[in-house]
């Protein structure tokens, strides 16, 4: 039986490097199925998005990093102008499956701003520069969540009870999660806290459960 005290830390958000391959865990299906599905083309990455597959600002953020690099990779071109143009215009598509999400326009800015800077570089060391940029971006989304964890912890004492509310955790951002980190890191270092959780589910938060 397993231990439902060990902390596991779910991967949401996945890049394959050996197989060349994008996967998310379809946050619909939870908490009934937890099943990965890939990304490849643009329509899979937009309907991904729009249908909240992914959801969270900091994973949307994620997701759309490294689905710029995988758009890119499928831009067969050497003329630079037209891989620029056509890179650009799936980022417009992208950012378009939700405009609000602040963290999916910022992230899709940086690839393509890495994409500029390398435009005289080779296709391999541009392509190259844009996966350590999604990489990038991924690694200080979760050290930002690590200092928010860390902080958290801090005001908080062996035997605290602690009510939360909404998906705040790793699925929403990355690793540690941001309002519920400190919980996963209490329970790393032995310490003892109890959690309230009051809505657990990635989707329809706060609505009422289907008749």
């Amino acid at each position: 039986m397993p231990d439902i005290t060990a902390v596991t830390h779910a991967q949401n958000i996945r890049y394959d490097r050996k197989a060349e391959a994008l996967y998310i865990i379809d946050q619909t299906l939870l908490p009934g199925e937890e099943k990965e599905i890939r990304l490849q083309t643009i329509d899979e990455m937009v309907e991904a998005i729009r249908a909240l597959r992914v959801r969270g600002a900091p994973a949307i953020g994620i997701c759309a990093a490294y689905c710029m690099y995988v758009l890119a990779k499928s831009i067969r071109t050497e003329d630079r102008p037209t891989f620029l143009k056509r890179l650009s215009d799936y980022g417009q598509q992208l950012d378009a499956a939700r405009p609000t999400a602040v963290n999916l326009g910022w992230a899709i800015r940086e690839m393509m701003r890495t994409a500029l800077e390398h435009v005289h570089d080779t296709r391999g060391q541009m392509l190259d520069a844009l996966y350590e940029r999604a990489v990038a971006i991924h690694e200080d989304y979760i050290a930002k969540c690590k200092a928010i964890s860390e902080y958290g912890l801090s005001l908080l004492k062996e035997g605290d009870g602690v009510l939360t509310h909404c998906n705040a955790g790793p699925l929403a951002t990355s690793r540690y999660g941001t309002a519920q980190g400190p919980f996963l890191l209490a329970a790393e270092r032995g310490m003892h806290i109890r959690v309230f959780a009051d809505e657990t589910r990635p989707l329809l938060q706060g609505w009422p459960p289907s008749s």
